[in-house]
């Protein structure tokens, strides 16, 4: 451990999953994520070695686990084999870090535990799951990391050291102003994202609907007897998977984001890159929505259709400038680097204790 790893530049592993390139090329919320912090931390001046697919782009050094993010990689039959491969890189090259900060859900559980440095799990993905919590409790020791206060109520008694929202940078998306007049639906076509209820809110509120979202193999038999019909009425428009670059333009012109989930979403990073253009979000009241939406500046929460049809009314005078000053005090990349370094520190600084005699 550098001496000066209490006040000085940080040594850091940030270790993502091997699924889609860091930043993805199309849909893929963790190792977005994991790319805007892994930039600001470079930013802030830390010595970044990012873990990640061989396609990534980054400021940090990059050690490859695969030549390419899997989910694209139609050759790779075992998506286990390169995360196993990778993690045993990781443990080999321990004593270069300070502290390393794993992605891989609990995949890296047994080899955490084996680190001659510090650790950090941040959870991307629901916990509410009834295998989970044998899991946790065998791993109680490991410290983790929820993105938000709601993800970690089903395992409340878990080593939790904080909550950090996510964030982007805020220099990705700019205030639109004026929208289009249209509303938007933007993530994966699946139950749990509420697709065919933001169909029913517009058609309902009598205004046009974008969906930008991709259809996962496990998600298509929903989107084919499900969504698929709904489609084929009026004032929808199925647009598919769409590029980060892409989303200025189609969160931007849009009056409002509709976000009518059905399940305990962790976070939601749509909401933000929304709110960074200045568009209000509708979402109904589970999971994370009611930390992440300030009610009446940053958008409306509702417990049905009704009441996000009268949202609806609303975005169409919303101030949206306040919109993006909120995104600005609470959701940029710079901040959860922030965090997440103050959370580093806290952990370098107890092994440290824990190794004096």
């Amino acid at each position: 451990m550098d001496d000066n790893a209490n006040d000085g530049p940080l040594r850091i592993a940030v270790v993502s999953p091997l699924f889609e390139a860091v930043p993805p090329r199309f849909y893929g919320g963790t190792e977005r994520v994991v790319s805007y912090l892994t930039e600001e931390l470079v930013r802030q001046g830390h010595r970044v070695v990012l873990y990640a697919s061989g396609d990534s782009r980054t400021s940090a050094e990059l050690r490859a686990g695969c030549a390419q993010g899997l989910r694209l990689d139609a050759s790779c039959r075992d998506r286990l084999a390169p995360h196993l491969t990778m993690l045993d890189d990781v443990a080999r090259a321990a004593d270069e870090f300070d502290v390393i900060h794993f992605n891989t859900d609990n995949l890296h559980f047994p080899l955490a535990r084996l680190l001659p440095v510090p650790s950090v799990t941040t959870q991307h993905g629901r916990l509410d799951l009834p295998d989970l919590a044998a899991l946790y409790r065998h791993f109680r020791e490991l410290p983790q990391v929820s993105i938000s206060d709601a993800q970690r109520e089903p395992l409340h008694w878990a080593n939790w050291v904080a909550t950090v929202h996510h964030g982007v940078p805020d220099g990705l998306y700019a205030l639109q102003e004026h929208h289009e007049g249209y509303l938007a639906f933007m993530g994966r076509m699946s139950q749990e994202k509420g697709p065919d209820h933001a169909i029913e809110i517009a058609r309902r509120a009598g205004i046009p609907l974008r969906m930008a979202a991709k259809v996962d193999v496990e998600d298509q038999a929903f989107f084919e007897q499900r969504v698929k019909p709904l489609l084929q009425g009026p004032g929808v428009e199925f647009v598919g998977e769409i590029r980060e670059s892409e989303k200025q333009a189609f969160l931007g012109g849009a009056a409002a984001l509709l976000f009518p989930i059905v399940w305990p979403e962790p976070f939601g990073l749509a909401m933000i890159e929304a709110m960074a253009c200045g568009t209000p979000v509708i979402a109904w009241c589970r999971g994370s929505v009611p930390e992440v939406v300030d009610q009446g500046v940053t958008g409306y929460i509702a417990e049905n259709v009704g009441d996000a049809v009268a949202a609806v009314a609303k975005c169409f005078a919303h101030d949206r400038r306040a919109c993006r000053e909120r995104f600005e005090q609470r959701f940029t990349a710079a901040r959860m680097a922030r965090d997440y370094v103050a959370v580093y520190r806290k952990l370098v600084r107890r092994h440290a204790q824990q190794d004096r005699p």
